[in-house]
């Protein structure tokens, strides 16, 4: 006697769906994810805005694209508070050593507009699915959504300076309550945008602090700088 196949598995709630679509997607950009900004411009946008995106618009689900007064008075707020932490950044070696990611190595207009404009949209895809698809998109989770992204966003950045691998937890768990309280990613999306493309800006300019001075600030930190 056949049996339906629907009333052996287990139904899938729209929390649990995007869970297990999240970790294949993860798993997807560590074996598609190109080390070019075009290719990482498209890999990015197809697996952490378009998918997220389309499955989004099926369930009639909501990711935070939003833009009303509280999304952007927390967004000046946040972009704001990390403001300082992208100055000081800017003049540790191994952040100048890194960045700009992608070959940039003028800031002229003509080189540096298009990259920055390229970066955005890494940024935009990111936050869709950081903030987006794995916070505000399953807020009916409560305030403990923040925590689902921080682990796997920061193995995201473990090909980075070890300053920023630290922090990279950290700044998950407050870009996602920042989201989570605005229901809208658009404060994650200016903060971390606007402060990749200042880095890049600070970084091929002169330090706007004295390295040696923040060196001796953070010299109580375990980590290279």
């Amino acid at each position: 006697m056949s049996v339906r196949l629907d009333h052996r598995l287990p139904q899938l709630t729209w929390v649990r769906l995007s869970l297990v679509v999240g970790a294949v997607l993860t798993l997807a950009w560590t074996r598609w994810a190109g080390a070019g900004l075009d290719a990482r411009v498209v890999s990015d946008l197809v697996l952490f805005c378009l998918i997220p995106g389309a499955l989004a618009l099926a369930y009639g689900r909501d990711l935070g694209f939003r833009a009303d007064r509280r999304a952007v008075l927390h967004a000046v707020g946040l972009a704001a508070f990390v403001l300082p932490f992208y100055l000081v950044g800017s003049t540790l070696p191994t952040i100048r050593a890194f960045y700009p990611m992608w070959g940039l190595e003028s800031a002229a207009p003509a080189a540096f507009l298009p990259h920055a404009a390229k970066q955005l949209l890494v940024v935009v895809a990111a936050e869709t699915y950081y903030r987006g698809f794995l916070c505000v998109g399953v807020r009916e989770l409560g305030p403990k959504s923040v925590l689902i992204s921080p682990v796997v966003y920061a193995l995201a950045h473990a090909s980075k300076p070890p300053v920023e691998l630290l922090l990279s937890g950290p700044t998950d768990v407050l870009f996602g309550a920042v989201d989570y309280r605005s229901t809208s990613i658009l404060p994650s999306v200016v903060a971390h945008g606007g402060g990749l493309v200042l880095l890049d800006w600070l970084v091929l300019h002169e330090p706007v602090i004295a390295p040696e001075r923040v060196l001796g600030w953070l010299a109580w930190l375990p980590l290279p700088l």
